[in-house]
């Protein structure tokens, strides 16, 4: 019988409510009958966070190498980082200290993960303007991924239910993102997109691929990208045996990818991926004054090794009050397991 997965899973900035979900997931003792969880942090701020969420029946475990961890229900394996202390920051505030440990946690995960001593890693959300503080000059954590796995090809997936969107840009200007629509990107998307389908175990993928401009353009009235670059590389795509359509129009691509009619759909830049589906997977209960749902997961596709992440941020506003919900990390790790027995060739 297989080994469960070893799933790398970072604490996130320690200000934020990454340490309070962390706890809340793996308590949950169905967990460990999926994988092997072990957080990536400080077990101190960790500790701390316990009687926050109301599990003091939860044993926090540091260790310091793979070979301390007990992966047993009830008791937290923590790879103590060491870098602050709970006396040392401020719940919900941006710092150069708590972005700097957030920081510190993604590169020992990927370092981990590249030495093969975990199979896949999740992580929680950091502070882009607190790591920003401490000196690491990156837009998120997909250019940290990029950086320290020497990967130049990679793009971003979002995933909640049966929607699933990719990236030809990001994290960038949208006046950038627009001189980003090339027909090489473009297509190399394409084909990211078709293998990340093949590895979630849809044999067939169908790709809907989104135009740039209102009603992709309309024959060049509202602009070229589609004519000059996109309807090229989608061409070139379904020359190389892919399901590729379009240019779509933006404003029913994603509808139509609801509906059934495309697996996942390529995105031409960052809000027009992410404000669909954080549509349907963020619920606020307006009467409660809480959020019902925050649910998707967003996976760096192209690396070497496996990234999953929640779908939400720091939520500086709700740390501290035990109230965030951990159905996003729970979800993350999950797509985490799937990829790796994927990527073993291990059945699903």
């Amino acid at each position: 019988m297989t080994d469960k997965k070893i799933i790398g899973i970072t604490m996130g900035d320690p200000a934020s409510i990454g340490p309070e979900i962390t706890i809340k997931a793996l308590a949950n003792p169905d967990l460990y009958d999926r994988c092997r969880p072990l957080v990536v942090g400080d077990a101190a701020v960790i500790e701390a966070a316990r009687p926050i969420v109301g599990r003091e029946d939860i044993q926090i475990h540091p260790v310091h190498s793979l070979s301390e961890c007990l992966f047993t229900p009830g008791i937290i394996d923590v790879y103590d980082m060491g870098i602050v202390k709970p006396g040392q920051l401020e719940r919900g505030k941006v710092s150069a200290i708590a972005g700097d440990a957030a920081f510190q946690y993604v590169k020992k995960v990927i370092e981990l993960a590249m030495d093969g001593k975990i199979d896949a890693t999740v992580t929680n959300a950091l502070n882009k303007e607190a790591m920003n503080l401490a000196g690491h000059h990156y837009s998120g954590h997909t250019e940290i991924y990029a950086d320290f796995t020497r990967t130049s090809k990679y793009t971003m997936m979002l995933a909640h239910e049966n929607l699933r969107v990719v990236h030809v840009s990001t994290h960038v200007s949208l006046r950038e993102a627009c001189d980003r629509v090339k027909k090489t990107r473009v297509l190399e998307v394409i084909e990211i997109a078709n293998q990340a389908c093949k590895a979630l175990g849809i044999e067939s993928p169908r790709i809907g691929v989104a135009g740039l401009n209102p009603h992709s353009g309309e024959h060049g009235l509202f602009g070229r990208e589609e004519i000059e670059e996109i309807s090229p590389a989608i061409e070139a795509a379904q020359a190389e045996g892919i399901d590729a359509d379009g240019p779509v129009p933006p404003d029913t691509v994603f509808s139509k990818a609801r509906g059934g009619w495309y697996d996942i759909v390529v995105a031409m830049y960052h809000d027009q991926g992410h404000i669909p589906l954080k549509l349907v997977g963020f619920v606020y209960n307006q009467a409660a004054g809480k959020w019902d749902a925050v649910a998707g997961v967003n996976i760096t596709l192209g690396l070497p090794i496996i990234r999953v992440s929640v779908d939400h941020g720091t939520a500086f506003d709700q740390a501290g009050k035990g109230t965030a919900s951990p159905a996003s990390l729970i979800n993350a790790i999950d797509y985490a397991v799937l990829l790796a027995k994927s990527r073993k060739g291990e059945s699903t």
